[in-house]
């Protein structure tokens, strides 16, 4: 079965104080148990930065600013398509996050260990390739 339409997700890369990543665990499919930068689909009417403050909030309950556009991947199985637009973002929030909407769970990820955890698939070649995180190999 192929799938009937592209959807636009996506997510947003929010570094904290520490120079740690925000990452959520997910808790729906696809990639249940995997981690993830916080994101989603964009609803219609809503602008891609919309999208990353809604989406952010939901899922960790940090407000965040959208700024530039890191880039995009495309990811297809036998029942999606979805485009991810990435975006920096920061936050002035010193809260702790906490898990909400189709996130499992939520935590601040020192660089240096985001490589350790089960990402969704292409993640971390995605963050390598935008100088996001080092992969030693």
């Amino acid at each position: 079965m192929s799938p009937s339409a592209v959807e636009l997700c996506v997510s947003a890369i929010v570094f904290d104080l520490d120079d740690r990543l925000l990452l959520v665990e997910r808790a729906t499919a696809p990639d249940v148990g995997r981690w993830a930068l916080p994101g989603g689909r964009v609803e219609p009417g809503e602008t891609l930065r919309e999208a990353v403050v809604r989406e952010t909030a939901e899922e960790t309950s940090i407000s965040v600013v959208p700024e530039a556009s890191v880039g995009w991947v495309e990811r297809i199985d036998d029942d999606a398509h979805y485009v991810i637009v990435s975006f920096d973002a920061v936050t002035l929030d010193r809260v702790d996050p906490m898990a909400g909407g189709d996130a499992a769970s939520v935590r601040w990820v020192p660089r240096w260990e985001v490589s350790d955890l089960p990402l969704v698939e292409g993640l971390l070649d995605f963050l390598a390739e935008h100088g996001i995180v080092a992969v030693i190999t």
